[in-house]
């Protein structure tokens, strides 16, 4: 007698995940005013590109505020070094990948999805002029949560990869700032 395949529960559990996040991804992607949010998200994304944040390390270097310069570069070279491992590790498709006939408004410029390296970036940055300028936290975040948006809007990310870089740049910020990686 054939047995029946059950995955163990944590595959489901996963299985589950993956599922919630491409019915999510879907529905956004059949918004009603999709061209216009698509529009917008290009100009979003491309505040997280990396140009802004090489001129802003430049400026701190130039106006010798030489921890914040610090605090930058170390932050990007352990966030790059972890996205590099983790995109390695996953492997996870990215929306045009992973569902049939769905096309992105962008080309992605790696392969994998897992997680947003905008997103982390952008969450890192603001997690490291919030510390040293507190008053502009309430631009800063709001700011990285859009960019995360735009990600998935321009179809090259799903939500939780967007989670996973959330969570990653703001720990990366944490862990150079208390001692933790030296």
């Amino acid at each position: 007698m054939l047995k029946t395949y059950k995955p163990e529960p944590s595959m489901r559990l996963l299985q589950s995940i993956h599922q919630a996040d491409v019915d999510t991804f879907t529905w956004l992607a059949r918004m009603r005013y999709r061209d216009a949010a698509v529009r917008v998200a290009r100009v979003v994304s491309s505040t997280a590109d990396g140009p802004l944040y090489v001129l802003a390390g430049v400026y701190f270097i130039l106006t010798q505020q030489w921890p914040i310069a610090q605090v930058m570069a170390l932050c990007f070279i352990v966030e790059r070094l972890f996205y590099k491992v983790f995109k390695t590790l996953f492997k996870r498709n990215r929306p045009p990948e992973a569902i049939p006939g769905f096309k992105s408004a962008v080309k992605p410029s790696d392969q994998f999805s897992f997680p947003s390296g905008h997103t982390s970036a952008a969450f890192m940055v603001s997690c490291i002029m919030a510390y040293f300028f507190p008053p502009l936290a309430w631009v800063l975040f709001p700011w990285a949560a859009c960019v995360g948006a735009a990600r998935v809007t321009l179809g090259v990310h799903f939500p939780t990869d967007i989670l996973a870089g959330a969570t990653m740049g703001s720990a990366v910020f944490y862990l150079v700032t208390s001692n933790i990686i030296l």
